[in-house]
């Protein structure tokens, strides 16, 4: 098939499907955007700062523009030159409508949930956010009155709405007086709830990234780290978070003698909902105005403020989330500690270089994710492993260990032998025994050759001595280390403990070279 065929079956449409008249299809609009159209006409006929986006306005806003929006799709609006814009108009005005819906939701519910404090005022800019997207409503509504007209649309004599869709409503709640219910294991499901929520915080450094952007920076984000889809994404978690809570806690005893678990519902649903905006948003610049991936019907003639839209998106929606999620994050492993359960574990000793900087991180960043207590036994010494610099100190135990195993080891391959020994005679013993060991599986070779020190066979003491004091050295240099059967025991909260256990599996995340190796998802959170 050619250009131009393919251009002549553009223009008839679909294989199958003929095409409607326009005038056919204006007289159908007509007739079913006009409810929406009085609406607008009412918002455009007000000041910009004078939308009170109250339950009833938004809900008809969303009925009446998401039935008119299927109707232009179903028709394919969105691909004519001709209805284009006044599709596009239609989806932004249910866009912010959904905006506006979310963030008088989040202004109601407020002071019920309980939020942590944070720097900022979160809700005068909730507040403030609330008026900006009324404004933005009204500027819709105008514009799509104006392209309404342009496209042929009836638009005169429209109809005084009879209802000015305010809402006046008593104040107060109703009592609470059914009884607790009775579900099976809630405990587990708070301390799987906080620990969600922590792995859920420890996932979301878009949030925490996207909050220290300078507003000359925001469109430089998109589409990495910032898009629609890792917003939608981080969102449906949150809510998943937020069920689950309701399912198994809303409503127990347990929820009622602890009252931080309120606390806690409240920070995920809050987080939840500034996501739907951050979500909405996103979705409203990729789609619409966005230089690279943005529709020309409206990103040619914007109606909206991208500056104002970007702001709400970043120094509002992700800023706060951050922030809230940080509360959170604190919240949660207070509750863990509250519900701890105490255990030990022993694992052994990292087998490349014991507890050096990369296994003494990783094991001291699942101690602090968790925010528990948990220490490490060696030999009778007890070591913070929340703490990278005091598991880095437990190696001086170890190597001492792994000395005097050496020495047994040495003895064993190459009885002592009394009188010194020429640096050749020793450096040869040394290296019959490395390799020895080597081969039997006991020592692990990083170097080869091994460089020998200028020391040898110049020790005092014995040939032994001597091997032993000179293995050691070429230990300390990292040409080789020694292995042994060595174990340490954690002690503290089994669910830490579950994840030491999981890194300890995985060579505390490198192998027997140093080399990295994959965490497991479970530990997808030391990932970042």
């Amino acid at each position: 098939m050619n250009a131009n065929t393919q251009g002549a079956c553009a223009a008839i449409g679909p294989v199958g499907v003929g095409l409607i008249g326009d005038r056919e299809f204006c007289d159908l609009v007509s007739a079913r955007s006009r409810p929406l159209l009085e609406i607008a006409s009412s918002l455009a006929a007000r000041h910009a700062h004078d939308v009170p986006l109250t339950r009833p306005l938004i809900g008809r806003l969303l009925l009446e523009s998401g039935q008119m929006e299927a109707l232009l799709d179903e028709y394919g609006a969105r691909q004519n030159q001709h209805w284009s814009r006044f599709r596009a108009l239609m989806a932004a005005l249910k866009n912010f409508a959904r905006i506006g819906e979310v963030l008088a939701y989040i202004h109601r519910r407020l002071p019920a949930y309980r939020l942590l404090p944070v720097e900022a005022d979160f809700a005068a800019a909730t507040r403030e956010r609330l008026q900006q997207v009324g404004g933005v409503v009204a500027v819709v509504a105008t514009n799509l009155l104006e392209e309404a007209q342009r496209v042929g649309v009836q638009v005169t004599d429209l109809a005084r709405l009879p209802e000015d869709f305010s809402e006046r409503l008593p104040p107060g709640r109703l009592a609470h007086n059914r009884g607790d219910r009775i579900t099976g294991d809630t405990a587990t499901t708070v301390t799987h709830l906080a620990t969600e929520f922590l792995n859920l915080a420890a996932e979301s450094d878009l949030l925490r990234v996207s909050a220290r952007v300078p507003p000359e920076e925001y469109a430089a984000c998109f589409p990495d780290p910032v898009s629609e889809e890792r917003l939608r994404q981080l969102t449906f978690r949150f809510h998943n978070l937020q069920s689950l809570y309701d399912t198994h806690v809303a409503g127990t005893s347990i929820e009622t003698s602890d009252t931080n678990l309120p606390i806690l519902r409240g920070h995920a649903s809050v987080i939840y909902h500034l996501l739907e905006i951050a979500t909405d948003l996103a979705h409203y610049y990729e789609r619409h105005v966005s230089p690279r991936t943005g529709d020309a019907a409206l990103r040619e003639r914007p109606v909206v403020d991208t500056d104002a839209t970007m702001a709400t998106l970043f120094a509002y929606s992700m800023a706060f989330s951050s922030a809230h999620l940080t509360g959170g994050q604190r919240l949660c492993q207070g509750i863990l500690r509250r519900y701890a359960e105490s255990g030990r574990l022993e694992v052994p000793v990292p087998s490349y270089r014991g507890f050096h900087v990369r296994p003494s991180n990783l094991v001291a960043r699942i101690v602090t994710h968790y925010g528990s207590a948990v220490q490490m036994d060696l030999d009778g010494k007890l070591f913070d492993a929340g703490s990278p610099l005091d598991l880095f100190r437990a190696n001086e135990t170890i190597n001492a260990r792994k000395r005097r195993w050496l020495a047994a080891e040495i003895a064993r391959v190459l009885p002592d032998r009394t009188g010194a020994l020429e640096p050749e005679a020793v450096a040869a013993a040394v290296l019959t025994i490395v390799h020895r060991l080597a081969g039997e599986g006991k020592i692990v070779l990083y170097h080869q050759p091994l460089q020998l020190s200028e020391e040898i066979g110049r020790r005092q003491g014995s040939v032994l001595e001597n091997s032993v004091a000179e293995i050691a050295q070429l230990q300390a240099t990292g040409q080789l280390d020694i292995r042994t059967d060595l174990t340490v025991t954690f002690i503290g909260d089994k669910r830490v403990l579950a994840d030491v256990d999981a890194l300890a599996r995985q060579g505390y995340g490198e192998d027997a070279f140093g080399n990295n190796v994959e965490l497991p998802k479970a530990l997808s959170y030391l990932r970042r």
